[in-house]
This record gives structure tokens, sequence and C-alpha cells, in this order.
């Protein structure tokens, strides 16, 4: 599924449960102190609760077992284990074998998880446009607000995408390329951003020149350097009505915990865009 041309979900929503449970974790949480791959966070993320999670990973390992060894095994407690294990059944992950005395419980395969996530997809992508038409009929003139977090950050990479003007990056430090941020994610907003066919004018962070100069190709268009002794830990971008600014962020990471100022304003962020081109003319081209 897309958003605005560019993907909203992973492509392949929990490619690393097919087959086997030990393929790529790096989207996968660890606990901090034993190392392990805490499959059940990944669970909670995806829709299930935390009940359910803990015990749909118990089953995943244990095989067929009943109620008691079920509520000992995921630390759950008992009463809450049945209803848990009630939904989990209704979901189609959990099937129930019935036998004299205590009924026993078994995992379906974890390709089920992709299934489902397909189907949740399937019925967003249904009304999506008309959510789309809902959302353009009252258009946001003048603000200011606040995304947190890796999460805002996509949001700053949707508006960006959505609103297909030319762009202005002041004191560009190649945060696309975070680490955290999926691969194929970025391919596609790039992707996206290319069939819009709009430019790219960026004044670098000198220091992106010494630490990854190889994603200054990765980024394209027109692009110059800031002088060397005017490093900053912040980022302004321009587009549209839109200005962003970024602080705390370091070359190629945007980190987890960022914070984005947002301000929508046709004016102001014409007279951010005379600023920036003021600093270009006086920045040296490259040779």
């Amino acid at each position: 599924m897309s958003f605005r041309g560019f993907a909203l979900w992973p492509r392949n929503p929990l490619v690393r449960f097919k087959g086997s449970l030990h393929s790529s974790d790096a989207l996968l949480g660890r606990d901090d102190t034993t190392g392990e791959i805490m499959y059940s966070e990944v669970f909670e993320e995806i829709g299930l609760s935390p009940n359910e999670a803990k015990i749909y990973e118990t089953l995943l390992s244990a095989g067929e077992i009943g109620v008691a060894e079920i509520s000992l095994k995921a630390s759950v407690h008992r009463r809450n284990v049945y209803d848990a294990l009630n939904r989990l059944v209704e979901k189609g992950l959990v099937f129930r074998i019935f036998q004299k005395g205590e009924h026993q419980f078994r995992a379906v395969t974890p390709n089920k998880l992709a299934e489902v996530l397909e189907e949740k997809e399937r019925k967003l992508t249904n009304i999506l446009p008309e959510l789309n038409k809902l959302y353009q009929s009252t258009p946001l003139q003048e603000a200011a607000y606040i995304y947190k977090g890796l999460e805002g950050y996509k949001n700053y990479m949707r508006d960006m995408a959505r609103v297909a003007e030319d762009t202005y990056f002041l004191g560009a430090k190649v945060l696309w390329f975070t680490p955290s941020i999926d691969r194929q994610y970025l391919q596609d907003f790039q992707a996206a951003m290319k069939r819009k066919n709009k430019k790219y004018f960026t004044l670098y962070d000198y220091r992106v020149k010494e630490k990854i100069p190889q994603a200054i190709k990765d980024v394209g268009g027109e692009y110059k350097f800031l002088p060397k002794k005017y490093p900053t830990p912040g980022v302004t971008d321009m587009f549209g009505d839109y200005i962003v600014t970024f602080t705390s962020v370091d070359i190629g990471n945007v980190g987890e915990n960022v914070t984005i100022f947002v301000m929508k304003h046709p004016q102001l962020a014409e007279t951010y865009r005379t600023w920036f081109k003021l600093i270009w003319d006086f920045c040296p081209a490259e040779k």
C-alpha cells in the first residue's frame, strides 16, 4: 500500500517470520540485559494486546500446552489467559485441541500474522481515497505544531512528498539515511519525490563531506557546503508554505527522540527561502 506515492507500511510485512523465527532481527526488539529477541514487542506493534503477544510467543515454542502451563510460561495470570486465548482463536492465530481433561492450545503458523496485516491493509486501502478527500476538504492555512521521534520524522517525509514543491535544506545532515529508517521506506519516498520532478537545493553541514560523502549523490539536486567553521546541531528545511526545523540531530542520524518544529505560513516560508538564497549566493560552488 502507498500513501501519497510511497509506502505507509513495509512492503512485505512480517517477512522475518516466514519459515523461521531466526531470520534478520534488525526490526525486532531485544532485551537489553540478555540480548534475546523480544518477539512479543513486535506482536504488540502489529496489534496484539500485551497478554496476547506473550501467549502467542509462548505457544510458538511450546507446542501444544494447556492453560496452566501457558499461564506459567507466559507470566500471565490464569484468569487473563482465557480471555486472551479466546481473542487469539477469534483472530485465527491459535487453535484449541479438544481432549479429556484440560484442553490444549497450539499456535497457527506465523505466516498467519502476515495475512492478518494484509487484510487490514486491504481494508484501509479501500477507504483511503475517501479519507484523503475528508483530509483535503479542510486544508491547513496557518499553523505551528510539533512532531516527535522517528515516526514524527516519517510524518515530515510524508508532508514533503504530499506538498511536492521545490525543497531547500539549510545545514543539511542527510537525515534520510538514518539507520533506523527502513530502506524500502526510503526508496519509496525517493521514488515518489522523483516522480514529482521537483528540485532540491541543499546547503550541507560541512561534516557531511567528511563523514558520509557518498550520501550526497544519493540525495541528488544542486548543493553547496556551509563553511567548515559553522557546524550546528540543527537543520531547517523549506518546501511550499512549510518551514521545518530540527535540533540535536547528528550527521546521518535523526535519533529516536528528535523534536521537529513545523510552521505553515506562506509569507514566512518565502522569507526563509529568501534568506536561504542569500546564504547560497555567498557559499562557493563545488568544484
